[in-house]
């Protein structure tokens, strides 16, 4: 005598694959994942199982966190936040009669932090070449409502320069998610002069390429005028990375 039971190793072979996306859905996944049971579990042929399915979808820093433009993130639920430095580079030229750069150095620029409307505090001090773009600067954790604002200026000739924060209305400093585009007069990848810490988070149409959960912090530190060719937000960046509270 044949015997087949082709339902029953169907829904066994199912019952290990949702498994795994279970364990995947618990870490927050980065594509969507569910789960399916069947009732009963064995069944004879012809007769049909009673089946139930939900689909978890992954969550973006918007599902977590408020941007309000330029720049002020207020989250809607605790987060862990860890802060990063990509880039710092302002930079101190020396030109001909040309107009020809004949020698340049690195300026010390900073970056600061401000949660729940306290003082900016420093979270970094220092030049382009001293940059670690996979050091974490700054880790804390936020509560819900707490408004977190970044700001930058740099060091020169014994004195600082302006201060701008993204809470200032010349969007000097611009926070930006995934997909994105900055605003810049010249789109950044079609500047002459880009960055090459920059170009990692930008696609092949100038939108900001970064993790789900990932808010990118443009700053222009040296000009004012948006429509300065100078003016292309390269000054200082920073990578603002959040993780959700499980309690």
């Amino acid at each position: 005598m044949k015997t087949s039971h082709p339902v029953a190793l169907a829904v066994t072979v199912l019952s290990l694959i949702i498994s795994a996306g279970r364990s995947s859905a618990q870490q927050d996944p980065l594509v969507p994942v569910g789960s399916l049971s069947a009732n009963p579990t064995l069944v004879q042929v012809g007769v049909k199982p009673n089946l139930t399915w939900n689909i978890t979808y992954p969550e973006v820093v918007k599902d977590i966190v408020t941007v309000t433009p330029p720049g002020t993130l207020t989250p809607k639920q605790k987060v862990v936040m860890d802060v990063r430095v990509i880039g710092a580079s302002v930079k101190l030229t020396w030109t001909n009669n040309w107009g020809q750069v004949t020698r340049w150095e690195w300026v010390p620029t900073e970056a600061l932090i401000s949660v729940g409307g306290a003082s900016y505090s420093r979270i970094f001090y220092n030049t382009q070449d001293k940059v670690v773009a996979s050091k974490v600067v700054y880790t804390g954790t936020v509560l819900t409502g707490k408004s977190i604002n970044f700001g930058g200026r740099y060091y020169l000739d014994g004195s600082w320069s302006s201060l701008y924060t993204s809470t200032n209305s010349s969007k000097n400093v611009v926070a930006l998610v995934d997909g994105d585009t900055p605003p810049t007069t010249t789109p950044l990848y079609q500047q002459p002069t880009i960055e090459d810490f920059i170009k990692p988070y930008l696609d092949g149409q100038g939108k900001v390429k970064i993790g789900p959960k990932d808010v990118i912090y443009l700053m222009e530190l040296t000009h004012t005028n948006k429509n300065d060719g100078g003016f292309d937000l390269q000054d200082l960046a920073l990578l603002v990375t959040f993780r959700t509270v499980v309690e």
